[in-house]
């Protein structure tokens, strides 16, 4: 069983992003087996050309376009009043 921590999200090395490039130059992104995001245009062809240096930077770049990234500054909000 994975344990978690509580925090109930998997990490990238636990549940990493997959993607694959369409002929059109669409970027397709998926996570677990589902897709989590299409890009095309301007923004895929900006992202396409970084992709494939190494897979720890593949996931960090997918992670921080599809807006699933934890940058450390986030503020836990404590509710205890």
């Amino acid at each position: 069983m994975h344990d978690d921590g509580g925090v109930g999200a998997l990490s990238l090395d636990d549940d990493p992003f997959d993607y694959r490039i369409t002929k059109s130059g669409m970027l397709i992104i998926a996570r677990n087996g589902r897709t989590v995001m299409e890009l095309g245009g301007k923004k895929a062809s900006a992202l396409i050309p970084k992709l494939g240096a190494s897979d720890e930077s593949d996931q960090q770049l997918l992670a921080r376009v599809t807006g699933n990234y934890r940058r450390g500054n986030e503020r836990q909000v404590n509710k205890r009043h």
